[in-house]
């Protein structure tokens, strides 16, 4: 069910609304501790999924019964780990910056290509990395005692993510759109629930600014980004969206410099750029294949 046109629009639609995380999740991590937020931000997204579901017959008829329990059981709990890694990463890097990082997505897509399925990698590729390898470099030269906690955390998150979307577009033609962003957020949300309660790390204590931006971005990001990306699979290639993907901090320099009046420093700016193209030149090698 090949379709483009749609494939571009619904990718594009879900690339700006997950731009939004950056700043929404910033801002709300300057009130909650990580995980305090990740909790509150899968509950509140899972509320709204939930709600959506139920709005559809078909959608409503498959979230009580689901046929592929085990695939979303699993894609939640990929949900669940980026997400707490993806948001104490957050909490130390400039949200631009950030962005910028998430660019070794589909690194991590074609490095577990090369380990689980065998592909090889092409010079081209090589070259796409090293570009990209040398711009991260660049960023946080002499930095690395400010920026190092946060550059790992966001890493570890992007191989999570990584498994996220291998599971989504694995299954994106066999369970209900709506349904698997349903599973995706309220399984993340019990799996981060068992994680704060062991750490004993819940902390409600927060100004309600922090508590409404939180929900806003909750439905903004993991709920209807979702939504419109997971569709996007149905009419389009993983690696034609993920070009779009590629794009993303296009989007949050914009809304960071507006929201929260900040900008990246020159040199995360500069080496960002380089990550960017670097990314970019990846993306579209994938795409050709």
């Amino acid at each position: 069910m090949k379709d483009p046109i749609k494939g571009f629009l619904y990718s594009l639609a879900g690339v700006i609304l997950v731009s939004t995380n950056f700043v929404t999740a910033k801002f709300g991590l300057s009130g909650f501790n990580p995980e305090t937020f990740s909790f509150v931000w899968t509950g509140f997204a899972t509320i709204y999924s939930i709600i959506i579901c139920l709005i559809f017959k078909e959608s409503r008829k498959e979230l009580f019964s689901p046929v592929h329990i085990k695939p979303l059981i699993a894609l939640g709990i990929a949900t669940g780990i980026t997400m707490l890694l993806a948001w104490n990463g957050l909490s130390f890097l400039d949200p631009v910056f950030a962005s910028l990082m998430w660019r070794f997505f589909p690194v991590m897509t074609i490095i577990a290509g090369v380990l689980f399925l065998k592909e090889r990698l092409t010079a081209q590729e090589l070259i796409a990395m090293s570009i990209m390898f040398f711009g991260s470099v660049y960023s946080i030269k002499g930095r690395w005692n400010i920026v190092g906690k946060g550059v790992i955390y966001t890493l570890l998150a992007a191989c999570a993510g990584t498994i996220q979307l291998l599971i989504a577009k694995s299954y994106s033609k066999r369970i209900d759109t709506n349904v698997m962003v349903a599973y995706r957020v309220g399984i993340a949300f019990l799996f981060i629930l068992a994680w704060a309660t062991v750490s004993n790390s819940i902390d409600f204590h927060v100004p309600l600014k922090y508590w409404l931006v939180t929900m806003l971005g909750a439905f903004l990001g993991p709920c209807a980004s979702f939504l419109f990306t997971f569709r996007s699979y149905r009419y389009w290639e993983l690696s034609k969206s993920s070009i779009l993907l590629t794009l993303q901090p296009i989007f949050v320099l914009p809304m960071a410099y507006i929201f929260l009046h900040t900008l990246p420093d020159k040199r995360e700016l500069i080496g960002g750029m380089i990550i960017v193209a670097g990314a970019f030149w990846l993306a579209w090698i994938q795409a050709k294949k």
